[in-house]
């Protein structure tokens, strides 16, 4: 009888774990975060928040010309509290992976955020990841959902070399038509949702999942 209900905690133990990786678009192969030299300071104006227990001192991002260099520990959202979106807009940055993982992980843009800091952190978030696909989701709080069917193969994802490098250019574009939300990558459209659907108004960031190395060029807000 003790065998099977510790085995049945060990069971529920490793499912509970998959599900917290598939909630933030990673796959369920998840390793641990790795520690990171140099980390747990930003750039002025900036802020960070790690996933679940994630420990800032685990996040590197530091200014390296041109942009910004992100190296992870924790999957993490990144932005700068100036960076609202009040109405129509178009945010964009181009992502260098740098070097490859065991198993895919994503990084991309993320768009209406609110209450960032607290408990009730809401954002969209838009990735792509280095086996050319990409990923739309909605978190609310705790809990995470689908706006596209999980990961989606699309041709205009770069995918890594040999290396793991690769360099994608995302957009997230609420302006040229405001009815709709255009998410583009290499310039081409791979998702569009009706505007009326999404929360576009609030803060504009980037997120890039754990243990990602990435380097990141031409982030910006277009109003």
């Amino acid at each position: 009888m003790r065998i099977s209900t510790l085995a049945s905690g060990l069971i529920l133990t490793l499912l509970g774990t998959s599900s917290a990786a598939a909630q933030y678009g990673r796959t369920q192969k998840d390793h641990s975060d790795h520690a990171v030299q140099g980390g747990g300071t930003l750039p002025a104006g900036w802020s960070a928040r790690p996933d679940d227990t994630g420990d800032l001192k685990n996040v590197k991002f530091v200014t390296m010309g041109p942009g910004y260099h992100v190296t992870l520990g924790p999957a993490t959202i990144l932005y700068r509290k100036s960076d609202r979106a009040n109405g129509p807009f178009h945010t964009l940055a181009t992502f260098q992976q740098t070097k490859k993982l065991e198993h895919s992980e994503g990084y991309g843009l993320f768009i209406g955020g609110e209450a960032l800091e607290g408990k009730g952190q809401k954002y969209t978030y838009f990735l792509v990841r280095d086996d050319g696909s990409y990923l739309v989701k909605r978190r609310d709080g705790d809990k995470t959902s689908e706006i596209t069917k999980g990961w989606t193969a699309n041709p205009a994802v770069k995918k890594g070399d040999a290396q793991g490098k690769t360099s994608n250019l995302l957009e997230i574009d609420a302006k040229q038509n405001p009815s709709k939300v255009s998410f583009k990558v290499n310039g081409q459209t791979v998702y569009t949702a009706d505007a009326k659907t999404m929360a576009t108004k609030g803060i504009v960031g980037l997120r890039v999942n754990h243990n990602l190395d990435v380097h990141i060029e031409g982030f910006d807000l277009h109003q």
